[in-house]
């Protein structure tokens, strides 16, 4: 039955873009599609915490195949597996895993944080960090990789992705979480020779301090000859403007790449919250909240990384409650409504699956104020781009410029626009638009600090009437 807190079945912002428009003839809304519909895709979305429970799986569990994600991050909660030495109790974790992948999303599992029963380096087991610090103590590690081996027995037949430990830059030394790094690893591929392995969640986002740690810490995996235990190396830019990082991004993977040229980038959490100040001195709201993710979504996309949006649902912390969610909830764990962010990473996870391949961020030329991203993107072989300004933050105005704008190398045929957040597609003028040798010009285009999208007309599956917003029920 759905819960007590679905009085408010809306956001209020949602209501306003729907109100706003860039003043084009609609011709209807982006078709979603379940995760179950999609065959591939990179996106994933966080179901992080459940291990410390800050938020409870049932409420939300069926809005994460809803959402057209293929994958989704969960943390292992050694301690909520483990309270009697020696036993292994997974029901809590089942219900997760195979939640996920009833509707169609392969969880990937973090495998981290302490257990009161044994030592850790952090000092202190209270019930918030779960002895947070890293594992160094020996009978610890050794607790540690049995535990792992457990694990990864009880799961090797339908998850095929961990990750070793969450941001340890803030609990360790380099020597450290190499150690334990190639500890956990060998466990892992003990049990399941063929799995995927990810590691060092970088985080931050000033290159000269960020850097400084995997540096340390592929300088001791050299030395020991095991520059192939992770084959991804994940990282969390969270940035006040999300398109600021991709310089530290740059660098992270020319890193990485000169110790290892098979290591690959994983972008494995990020997001904005949609209140308070958090990430920067302006207030949030549940506009600039999506913008930014759909920013970072396509920022992403265009250079191919895989990405994974931070996080499903608002987190209940001991001290706070966080409003990073997809979905509000309130500090009963209970649903309130999906917020815009809900609908626009939906509407990037539907469409910009595998099928769609990134080109590049093309060369353009604009009458415009403001410096913009044009991300190129191919559709069976047809031109895909999306647009938005990129140099400043974003902002709380639902309101378009009109530019004039000439891209190279692309032409299209029968383009159509579509605002990504409300998947809301729109017809263009054929006065307002033509090819130029091998480049397409556009004439007042409509564009704002979120991404648009141009699209040939017969590769959108659209349909003719909004989406109801009524909640599932929770099961």
């Amino acid at each position: 039955m759905p819960c007590a807190a679905q009085a408010q079945t809306q956001s209020l912002a949602w209501e306003k873009f729907h109100v706003a428009s860039p003043d084009l003839k609609p011709l209807g809304w982006l078709k979603p599609r379940h995760s179950r519909d999609i065959s591939s895709s990179p996106w994933s979305v966080g179901c992080e915490t459940l291990d410390r429970d800050y938020a409870d799986f049932r409420v939300y569990r069926d809005y994460v195949g809803a959402l057209g994600v293929k994958h989704a991050r969960l943390q292992s909660g050694w301690a909520k597996t483990e309270k009697v030495r020696g036993v292994y109790d997974f029901a809590w974790l089942d219900e997760c895993v195979s939640g996920l992948k009833q509707q169609g999303v392969e969880p990937w599992i973090c495998i981290c944080y302490g257990n009161p029963l044994y030592k850790s380096s952090g000092g202190v087991t209270t019930e918030f960090n779960l002895g947070a610090g890293l594992l160094v103590d020996e009978e610890t590690l050794a607790a540690w990789c049995r535990y792992v081996v457990a694990l990864v027995s009880h799961y090797k037949k339908v998850v095929k992705t961990w990750e070793i430990w969450n941001e340890p830059r803030f609990s360790s030394s380099a020597e450290a979480y190499a150690n334990m790094l190639i500890r956990t690893t060998d466990a892992v591929r003990s049990v399941q020779p063929d799995a995927t392995v990810m590691g060092f969640t970088v985080h931050g986002f000033t290159p000269n301090i960020v850097l400084q740690y995997p540096t340390k810490v592929l300088e001791i995996l050299k030395v020991k000859g095991r520059l192939d235990v992770v084959d991804y190396v994940t990282y969390h830019p969270y940035t006040p403007n999300p398109d600021e990082s991709y310089r530290m991004v740059a660098d992270l993977e020319k890193l990485v790449r000169s110790y290892n040229p098979a290591l690959k980038l994983y972008q494995g959490e990020s997001g904005a919250p949609s209140s308070g100040t958090s990430h920067r001195k302006d207030p949030w709201s549940e506009v600039s909240q999506v913008k930014w993710n759909l920013r970072r979504m396509a920022a992403d996309r265009v250079r191919n990384i895989p990405s994974s949006v931070f996080t499903i649902i608002d987190l209940k912390y001991p001290d706070h409650l966080q409003s990073m969610g997809l979905i509000r909830s309130n500090e009963a764990h209970e649903f309130v409504y999906r917020r815009p962010s809900y609908y626009g990473v939906r509407n990037m996870a539907c469409f910009f699956d595998d099928r769609v391949r990134p080109v590049g961020e093309l060369e353009h030329q604009a009458q415009a104020d403001r410096k913009m991203t044009v991300a190129g993107f191919t559709l069976e072989d047809k031109p895909v781009l999306l647009l938005w300004y990129k140099d400043r933050l974003p902002g709380d105005e639902i309101r378009w410029d009109r530019v004039d704008v000439r891209i190279s190398r692309v032409r299209f045929r029968d383009p159509i626009y579509v605002e990504m957040i409300t998947g809301r597609a729109y017809a263009l003028g054929r006065d307002t638009w033509a090819n130029a040798g091998d480049d397409v010009e556009f004439k007042g285009l409509p564009v704002w600090d979120s991404p648009v999208m141009l699209v040939e007309r017969a590769q959108v599956d659209l349909m003719l009437e909004p989406e109801r917003h009524v909640p599932v029920a929770h099961r």
